[in-house]
């Protein structure tokens, strides 16, 4: 087992396993969307075996007034493959280690399928829910 920094030219790679997470996403949409985050410096790691990636994380070190300095994790996904063998714990630990190297003073991620296995280990790993999120979509004419 391999944790490490993802580079650009492996997103076709990082696109099959990111799909199981957005199942619309097209991926010259993925592809354009993560070079648009570069500015944020959002970064991506992956958990691979036998250079198959298992464990996927979008990441980066952000600062707002609420949290402070802190390591938002925008995505985090595990092959359904593999959702079984503690790969996100494994991931988890890594990002949580990233984060005290980063100076980062909280770890903030949301739960986007809203799956009470995924949120149970969260909380298992020291998380609490905290506020909610609201978003209102800006429709655009096209």
């Amino acid at each position: 087992m391999q944790i490490r920094e993802l580079d650009y030219k492996e997103l076709d790679t990082v696109y099959e396993v990111v799909l199981q997470l957005y199942p619309e996403l097209s991926y010259d949409a993925f592809e354009n969307l993560v070079y648009d985050m570069r500015h944020i410096q959002y970064k991506m790691f992956g958990i691979l075996e036998r250079e198959k990636l298992i464990a996927f994380a979008g990441v980066a070190v952000v600062t707002n007034l609420y949290y402070k300095r802190h390591l938002c994790v925008f995505d985090l996904v595990t092959d359904k493959e593999f959702e079984d063998k503690k790969y996100t714990q494994i991931m988890l630990e890594y990002l949580y280690d990233h984060a005290k190297i980063s100076m980062a003073e909280n770890i903030v991620l949301t739960s986007h399928n809203h799956a009470l296995a995924s949120d149970a280990i969260y909380e298992k790993n020291g998380f609490t829910k905290s506020d909610s999120l609201f978003v209102k979509p800006i429709i655009t004419l096209r």
